[in-house]
């Protein structure tokens, strides 16, 4: 196995003076994709936060390429090369289309993101609407081709195909899967199957902040999962 580029061990935190996640490890190697999972609630998306730092650990280390994560701020991460999409708040609502996509780039050119658009041609459709006018799935959409669009290596996303239509989904998919083969690596908190099985390569099962199940997707079975996924 190769080094992991990134990974965390024993980490603990929570909001306040609670804990939420606790005691969770994991890693991801370069060009690879971990899943986190589990059934609503059970601490996935704190998980995230505590791993980008827009939550303090109690306890328990984050690694990026071998550098130490843990005094990091979350304004810190992009130049080391770090995306965080979130679940919710995922664009700026009073902005345009375009003014999300160009927003940290200085300048609006749209033609980093024509490949993008061949995909998702109704985000070239409505360029000058505000955000905040589209569908979740489409705000969503909004966020992940942003997200891809910055190059960094490692990005984090909170439920990438909550709201968002099959074909669409399968599309995020296949730009997943071409990101990877430039090594881009993703950790992915979701409750889709299909997108696992069609892009996965690790997982870890949450169930109240602990690891329940953890390791690589081809020696997890299906019903490993779904036991703890309460369907």
């Amino acid at each position: 196995m190769k080094s992991p580029i990134f990974s965390f061990d024993g980490v603990t935190g929570g909001y306040g003076g609670g804990t939420v996640v606790n005691d969770v490890s994991g890693y991801v190697e370069q060009g690879k994709v971990l899943f986190v999972l589990g059934r609503n609630g059970v601490g996935k998306s704190t998980l995230l936060k505590l791993l980008f730092g827009y939550l303090k650990l109690t306890r328990g280390s984050v690694r990026f390429k071998e550098e130490e994560l843990r005094a990091k701020k979350p304004e810190e991460m992009g130049s080391l090369g770090i995306t965080f999409c979130p679940q919710e708040r995922v664009v700026f609502d009073k902005l345009s289309v375009l003014e999300n996509l160009v927003l940290m780039r200085g300048n609006r050119d749209v033609t980093p993101f024509e490949e993008y658009f061949e995909y998702f041609p109704i985000l070239a459709d409505r360029l000058s609407q505000d955000a905040g006018t589209l569908s979740g799935g489409e705000r969503k959409i909004l966020s992940f081709v942003r997200a891809l669009s910055e190059g960094r290596e490692l990005l984090m996303l909170d439920e990438p195909t909550e709201g968002v239509q099959r074909e669409n989904m399968l599309h995020i998919a296949n730009l997943i899967t071409d990101k990877k083969k430039s090594g881009g690596t993703f950790v992915i908190v979701e409750q889709n199957l299909e997108l696992l099985e069609a892009v996965g390569d690790h997982v870890l099962v949450l169930d109240q902040g602990k690891v329940m199940v953890s390791g690589r997707k081809d020696l997890i079975s299906r019903e490993d999962i779904l036991q703890h996924l309460g369907v």
